[in-house]
């Protein structure tokens, strides 16, 4: 009961969080990254792989909001009050079977 409880937590905290920060940025990726909660386990190395709906809500975010992903991988994933694993965070397309754009996309301000 405990840790549903913790994730519960967490999830909720993240939500807060992002909606400050993605209004003090002007981002409009509050949304998208909330919907990556359920990646949270396996991008902290929690979990050895990915569950089927955090590969959802991937695949979802790579085709709606792509930019959103550079926010997290751009350092920014701790303004959201999580650490990531930037190793783990860049595994998870291939872990998910999803396509994304290069992550040098993520340097140039047109698509990202």
């Amino acid at each position: 009961m405990a840790p549903t409880y913790l994730k519960l937590v967490l999830a909720l905290a993240i939500m807060l969080v992002v909606n400050v920060s993605a209004q003090s940025s002007g981002g409009g990726c509050n949304s998208a990254i909330v919907g990556l909660v359920p990646c949270l386990n396996y991008v902290t190395r929690s979990s050895s792989s990915p569950t089927q709906s955090c590969c959802t809500q991937l695949a979802s975010v790579v085709k709606a909001q792509p930019r959103c992903l550079c926010l997290l991988l751009n350092g920014r994933g701790s303004s959201f009050g999580v650490t990531l694993n930037e190793t783990r965070a860049l595994e998870l397309p291939r872990a998910c079977n999803v396509q994304t754009p290069p992550v040098s996309e993520c340097n140039n301000q047109i698509n990202c």
